[in-house]
This record gives structure tokens, C-alpha cells and sequence, in this order.
């Protein structure tokens, strides 16, 4: 089904043939300008169905909708809204105009392509095409990382660390975007190369080249932007649960010697709120790597077992990962307090009331009525 039979016609004729090898195979209609980027890998694959070529530009033109509208109207109203420019809110910013700026700079080159059933904007656009997926992708990575610094910082350390700083959030913003420029350009300057892969539409790092020197930056740029994150992620949110639990312990025992059912304090609903948006920020890591993870196991079985990787396993794992850029905007619409008041003021028709809201004074105010959190180190 995902292939045509023997009797299958080149799709394009007004693009040649450049098959060296004289057989169908889905790298028939490649550019001569692109050929010296194609891995032999490819040319044991025959033609996809065009069909495939409609599904996946169908599939990222409505992600770019829902993305470009999502992030924007989260930039809009972080950017807007008085009391959610905070330095911790600066970070979701850059989160989001990463996914705004992924979207936007892959969606189109990919249209095209599918439209032309090959690469056809030539190897420049290719290198950028291959840079902006993994810069943007690398700065939401690091972005969402120190989100979640952040919450480990308020929930875990509590009052004892400094509260967060504009300077600080703008460092940290700043690094991530150095940072993620050097390791995303290095491909560019002769570590690892960016090809087409798949089904020829979508250009990405090179992972079935046996060069020890091309395999040496995957390994590391996986460690750096995949697993590093991913382990700090986990040792945080570690501690973050741990410091949770053991408060609502203490909680229950003090409202048990006090004879009380439960024990509230303004200081806890506070913390509520924090552990409400650390919850958030778990929540977006974990789609995040929800999304990237199926495409870091194509690179790690393209370099070592690439006899598994077809052209549709490939092009709808890097169509995947494209795909976090539209969860996130759902996480804040759903999840944050703030951000869901602000954007009812804004957008009443887009946002939707609960019962944790009230009107005070004319604004849209969050009433917390959850869980209580705060530090163990303000326990006494």
C-alpha cells in the first residue's frame, strides 16, 4: 500500500531522471545540484505513493496554522499582560517564539517539496532548512530546562535561593540561543552535514554516514540537547516531588496535633501556585520529549543498524518532532492560571471559565483552592 508496483511512472515528468543505477527508487527525481548529498542507503527504496506526499503536506500545513495562531497569541499575551512579564515568564517567551520561528522557517520548504515529490530548493536552503529545525529545536529544549530550574529553585529551595531576575532570565535566554547557534552550525562547517532524508522532502543532520567524524557530533550533540536535559529534568522533578511530599506530610501531622481536618496558610496557597506551574512544566518537557524522541532513535539506529530506516519511518519521525510546537500553546491555555485569566480578558472567545475563577475588581483573578506547597526549608 505504501508503495507503487512495477508498472509505476516517474510523477514528475518535467523533472529528469538522475538515478545512476537505472531502477525506480524514491530518490529518481533528485536534483543533479543535490545527488552528492544522497546516501546509497536510499536507492534500494521504490517510489512512495504520491498519496504519502498529499498526507504529509496536508498534516504540516495545518500545523502551521495551529502553531503560528497558538504561539502567537501566547506571545501576545505574556508580552501584553502587566503581571505575567515576571522573569520566569520571559523563558516561556523564548519557548514560544522558538516554536513560532521552528514552524515558520520548516513548514513552507517542506510544502514546496511535497508539492514537487523531492528536494528541490537546492543544498544552501537545505543547510538552513537542517540548522533552523535543530536551533529551534535545541533553544525550546534548553528553554523548558531552565523553566524547570526555575520551579526547582521556588518549590525545592524555597526561600532560602535568591527569587529569579531579569538579568538572570535575559542570560539565560541569551546563552540558550549562543549555545544552540554553535552546536547547529557546526554541521554547516564540515561536522556532520545536513542531507535530504526520507522521502527526499525534509533535510536533516547526516546519521547513516559510517564516518567516525560525522557520528562523533551526533553523539554529542544527542548528549548535549537530548539526554543531558533529559537527566536533569528528572533529577529536579525528583526533589520537586520528594520536597512535595514530605511537606503535605508535615501538613497533616501539624493539623493532626492542632485537632484540625487541615491546615491552610497563606504562605501554602502560594506555593500552590508554584507547584501548579512547576506541573506545567513538566507536562511540556514530557511532550517535548514525547515528540524528539522518535527522532533521536532514527539517528542512533540510522548510525548503527540503518538497514531498519525507511523513507516513512524518516520523514514522519522528523515530522514529529515538528509537531511539540503546537502542544505547548494548549499547556498554557489548559494548565496556567495566569495566562488563562489574561487571555480571557484579551480573548474571551477563545478562553473558557472554571471554577478556580472569579472577577475581582473587574480583572480575572486565579482562586486557588488545591493542594498546599511550600519548602521544607519554612517548616519549623
Amino acid at each position: 500500500m505504501g508503495y507503487w508496483g512495477l508498472n509505476f511512472q516517474i510523477p514528475t515528468p518535467s523533472l529528469q531522471s538522475t538515478n545512476p543505477y537505472g531502477n525506480y527508487t524514491v530518490v529518481d527525481i533528485v536534483t543533479p545540484d543535490m545527488l552528492h548529498r544522497i546516501d546509497p542507503h536510499w536507492y534500494q527504496f521504490p517510489p512512495m505513493n504520491p498519496m504519502w506526499y498529499g498526507i504529509l503536506g496536508f498534516v504540516i500545513s495545518i500545523a502551521l496554522i495551529l502553531s503560528l495562531f497558538g504561539n502567537g497569541v501566547v506571545i501576545y499575551v505574556f508580552v501584553t499582560t502587566k503581571n505575567l512579564r515576571t522573569p520566569a515568564n520571559f523563558l516561556i517567551v523564548n519557548l514560544a517564539v522558538a516554536d513560532f520561528c521552528m514552524m515558520t522557517s520548516v513548514s513552507f520548504p517542506m510544502i514546496v517539496n511535497c508539492v514537487f515529490r523531492t528536494w528541490v530548493l537546492g543544498p544552501f536552503i537545505c543547510d538552513i532548512y537542517g540548522m533552523c529545525g535543530s536551533l529551534f529545536g535545541c533553544v525550546a529544549i534548553y528553554s523548558m530546562m531552565f523553566i524547570t530550574y526555575d520551579r526547582y529553585n521556588v518549590i525545592v529551595k524555597g526561600i532560602t535561593n535568591k527569587p529569579p531576575t531579569y538579568k538572570g532570565s535575559f542570560a539565560k535566554i541569551t546563552f540558550s540561543w549562543i549555545w544552540c547557534t554553535g552546536w547547529c552550525i557546526a554541521p554547516i562547517l564540515g561536522w556532520n552535514r545536513y542531507v535530504p532524508e526520507g522521502n527526499m522532502t525534509v533535510c536533516g543532520t547526516d546519521y547513516l554516514s559510517k564516518d567516525w567524524l560525522s557520528q562523533s557530533y551526533l553523539y554529542a550533540y544527542g548528549a548535549i540537547v537530548y539526554f543531558c536535559p533529559l537527566l536533569y529534568v528528572l533529577w529536579a522533578y525528583t526533589y520537586i516531588v520528594s520536597s512535595v511530599a514530605a511537606h503535605e506530610k508535615n501538613m497533616r501531622l501539624q493539623a493532626e496535633k492542632m485537632g484540625m481536618k487541615s491546615l491552610r496558610t497563606e504562605e501554602s496557597q502560594k506555593m500552590s501556585v508554584e507547584f501548579r506551574l512547576a506541573r506545567i512544566a513538566l507536562m511540556t518537557v514530557a511532550l517535548w520529549f514525547i515528540a524528539w524522541t522518535p527522532y533521536c532513535v532514527i539517528n542512533f539506529v540510522g548510525m548503527n543498524a540503518k538497514h531498519y530506516i525507511t523513507p516513512l519511518f524518516s520523514v514522519w519521525g522528523s515530522l514529529f518532532s515538528k509537531l511539540n510546537a503546537i502542544y505547548n500553546p494548549i499547556v498554557y491555555a489548559i494548565s496556567h492560571p495566569k495566562y488563562r485569566a489574561a487571555l480571557y480578558t484579551k480573548m474571551p472567545w477563545l478562553s473558557c471559565s472554571t471554577d478556580e475563577e472569579s472577577d475581582v475588581g473587574g480583572d480575572r483573578t486565579t482562586i486557588v483552592t488545591n493542594s498546599s506547597i511550600i519548602p521544607k526549608s519554612t517548616n519549623t
